[in-house]
């Protein structure tokens, strides 16, 4: 359901604060990884840029998004969200695919790291990186937004502990071949999450519908609560953005049935059971008239093929 005004401008503050965050460790932890030679610690501020950026993006989504809708968008600014989403997450394919790369590389071609350094810097961004965590973490089940740069900060979080783990493998037996296998590692995992966050995105952008909502079940739901009802048909439902769901549907009412109790009951199952606060209803009489114009229009065309 929407949030308030009060939670959506505290909730694009925290990002604003996460994003500032990552910005000011992410100098210190490319320095120190070049420093240490740690391919582990150069792709975890790779990361960590592209963190930066993807909570800078959604920090600007989100207050976009806050924007009331105008002539140009009559639906307002809400999807500028999922928009923010789907770039970020293709910016982790794009990150994968770079950081395998560079680790295959240094896997045929091993090179010396200062693993005591490395170790360091890594549990010092392990920590920012948790932090960061903590401030999304209110958000990013409810928001697509907040949840692709969620995801951002936790495969970040795991390349900290992939190098830190790195580092003391190399401490204690001297194979440095640990720094890029390990980076492997968590190149698959974030893979993982990103593919999933895009398909998400796109399902959103494609005008999918809401998770958790059956047309079907919704129409035979209808016709049970409201006893105005005779059927319940052309159900649409899609979403804005991660919160905001919205339906149209045609609702046929019984002969003698009061419109103004149906589209009354009918609204008000829609709130109380699926959370949908906007909806358009088309109520009719005896035969759907979009079902006559699609008969019609076949007749006309059978006509011009004769």
């Amino acid at each position: 359901m929407p949030q308030p005004a009060a939670e959506e401008s505290s909730g694009s503050r925290r990002l604003g604060i996460a994003a500032l965050v990552t910005g000011g460790f992410m100098v210190a932890e490319f320095v120190g990884g070049y420093l240490a030679g740690s391919l582990a610690l150069m792709a975890d501020a790779g990361h960590m840029l592209t963190d930066t950026a993807a909570l800078t993006m959604a920090f600007a989504a989100a207050r976009l998004a806050r924007r009331p809708p105008d002539s140009r968008r009559s639906y307002g600014y809400e999807r500028v969200q999922v928009l923010a989403a789907l770039v970020n997450s293709l910016g982790l394919l794009v990150l994968v695919v770079w950081l395998a790369v560079e680790a295959v590389q240094r896997l045929l071609d091993p090179q010396p790291v200062h693993a005591t350094m490395m170790l360091w810097i890594a549990l010092l961004g392990a920590a920012v990186n948790v932090g960061v965590a903590l401030l999304l973490h209110r958000d990013h089940g409810e928001d697509i937004n907040v949840g692709a740069a969620y995801l951002h900060v936790l495969s970040d979080l795991g390349g900290s502990a992939a190098a830190a783990l790195a580092a003391v493998v190399i401490m204690t037996t001297g194979w440095t071949r640990a720094d890029p296998a390990l980076s492997l590692l968590i190149c698959a995992l974030i893979a993982r999450g990103a593919y999933s966050m895009l398909g998400r995105s796109a399902h959103i952008l494609l005008e999918g519908t809401p998770e958790g909502l059956d047309p079907a079940r919704l129409a035979s739901e209808l016709r049970e609560a409201v006893p105005q009802l005779e059927d319940v048909h052309h159900v649409h439902a899609w979403s804005l953005g991660s919160r905001k769901a919205l339906i149209t549907l045609h609702a046929r009412v019984r002969a003698g049935g009061d419109t103004d109790e149906a589209l009354a009951a009918i609204k008000h199952e829609l709130r109380s059971r699926y959370a949908v606060t906007h909806s358009t209803i088309q109520l009719e009489r005896g035969r759907c008239a979009d079902d006559r114009e699609t008969a019609s229009g076949r007749r006309q065309s059978a006509a011009r093929a004769c």
